[in-house]
């Protein structure tokens, strides 16, 4: 099996491919025409070989390069090709909101898939996204590498800012055999929102080391007011974690002010980058390429 990593996600590719056994990694060549198109070439052959292709899609160009990375391995003659996508853009609009509006994350799935013979992603805004490929495709989770991060860190609990992440916060804190609850949340617009606790908690609050976790930060709106209602009642400390580290804008720089850290994953290279995903999805490409 060999690896390639595209530009959106090289050093994750890189751990994935050790976590594969040390399997053969390349860095393919890109550049832009005087036009602004992409050229892509990656090197050597593979024919008969399984070839595993990283690449984000947090932008437009992410996509496109994906695209033509996956079509040169398959004029390099790959066997098969597996298509890693730690971070999928576009998958926020799973669903028609408004008349005239596409379904991107269908129009997504339809494209990525077209070279691709199994497609793996990481903590999909919505589980449902999978359903739009009509190839093999899975899910990896974020939460066991935040898990393996935070047994190494003094925490008493953990804090969903939204109902919409209790299951993640009751798997993590599964894992950690910590306790956890939700906050109660109201979305004011894009990028304000009103929180608070809910009417019963688990545990008291006060004087405990809290981690607010959540799948994408984004501004980081949520994370902010979560931070501030939790330091109202007193804690010993804030941190947040998340699978998918977006921070928009000064996004990162206002989250530090209010927590003592803020952890991601390395499925976009950020700040925060702390936890690696690459053990989960090794484990099922491993699966994969042996059924």
């Amino acid at each position: 099996m060999h690896v390639i990593g595209g530009t959106a996600s090289t050093s994750l590719a890189e751990r994935i491919s050790r976590e594969l056994g040390n399997a053969p990694f390349a860095i393919p060549f890109t550049k832009r025409f005087p036009d602004g198109e992409m050229y892509v070439r990656v090197g050597g052959r593979f024919e008969g070989e399984d070839v595993v292709v990283v690449q984000s899609t947090r932008t437009d160009q992410d996509l496109v390069e994906l695209l033509l990375l996956e079509d040169a391995v398959r004029e390099a003659g790959a066997r098969r090709v597996f298509v890693v996508v730690p971070y999928l853009g576009y998958a926020r609009q799973d669903r028609r909101f408004f008349p005239g509006e596409p379904v991107s994350a269908r129009t997504f799935c339809r494209h990525l898939e077209l070279d691709a013979d199994v497609v793996v992603t990481v903590d999909l805004h919505s589980s449902q996204t999978l359903t739009h490929f009509s190839k093999p495709a899975f899910e990896a989770s974020g939460i066991p590498a935040i898990a393996r991060l935070l047994r190494e860190r003094p925490i008493d609990l953990l804090v969903s800012p939204d109902q919409g992440g209790v299951d993640r916060a009751r798997r993590m804190a599964q894992l950690l055999d910590k306790p956890w609850f939700a906050l109660q949340k109201k979305r004011l617009d894009s990028e304000h929102v009103e929180l608070s606790l809910p009417s019963t908690l688990p545990v008291a609050i006060e004087g405990k080391q809290v981690v607010i976790v959540d799948d994408v930060i984004s501004t980081g709106g949520t994370i902010v007011e979560a931070a501030k209602l939790l330091k109202k009642r007193n804690v010993a400390g804030i941190s947040a974690a998340c699978t998918h580290g977006l921070f928009l804008r000064d996004a990162f720089e206002r989250i530090k002010a209010v927590a003592d850290e803020v952890y991601s994953t390395d499925t976009l290279g950020n700040p925060a980058e702390k936890a690696s995903v690459a053990p989960d999805i090794a484990q099922i490409l491993l699966r994969e390429s042996s059924a």
